[in-house]
């Protein structure tokens, strides 16, 4: 383990039974309020950015905000986020995806995304990927191409990596942490 992921680790709380039983929440709040830490995360992210030739980075709702706009600040791109939907004003591009006991929809602002974009999507945690999944769809119906996703953790057991291979077409999957 290098020392950053050491450092990342050592800032992110387990908590068990949350939301629900049997779950165990990995709360990254702690490494948030850590100076030292939240600035090597997002050095980590912005050096993806900056590897996969990014133009823009798209932040999922809500933590994925708060990752993503420091690191396209970091690496000098544009910042756009992806909401669930009804969040944003104006016209929009909406992605529906299945969840576990039911759908939801995100979206995103049309305009703020075009062809010659090249998208690094940032979250915090990849767990089962619908979500990353419908980003990349979404990203590729506003005529951008995604270029990268990259995630604090992933949550291996999960097989998100294997579910999203097919739509990130090459792209890479990064993970600063393996859970």
């Amino acid at each position: 383990m290098t020392d950053i992921q050491e450092l990342l680790l050592s800032r992110i709380r387990d908590v068990a039974d949350y939301p629900e039983p049997g779950v165990m929440f990995k709360d990254i709040t702690p490494l948030l309020a850590d100076p030292a830490a939240f600035t090597a995360l997002t050095d980590a992210l912005a050096a993806i950015a900056e590897s996969t030739g990014a133009t823009k980075v798209v932040g999922l709702e809500a933590r994925g905000f708060i990752l993503g706009a420091p690191v396209s600040l970091r690496a000098g791109l544009g910042f756009i986020p992806v909401r669930k939907a009804g969040k944003l004003p104006g016209a929009t591009l909406r992605q529906a995806y299945d969840l576990e006991y039911g759908s939801a929809e995100i979206e995103v602002h049309a305009e703020d995304l075009t062809s010659g974009d090249r998208v690094l999507i940032v979250d915090d945690v990849l767990a089962t990927g619908g979500t990353a999944e419908a980003a990349i769809h979404l990203i590729q119906r506003a005529g951008a191409e995604v270029c990268g996703l990259a995630v604090l953790m992933e949550l291996g057991f999960l097989g998100a990596r294997a579910r999203l291979e097919p739509a990130l077409a090459g792209a890479p999957l990064e993970a600063l942490l393996q859970v």
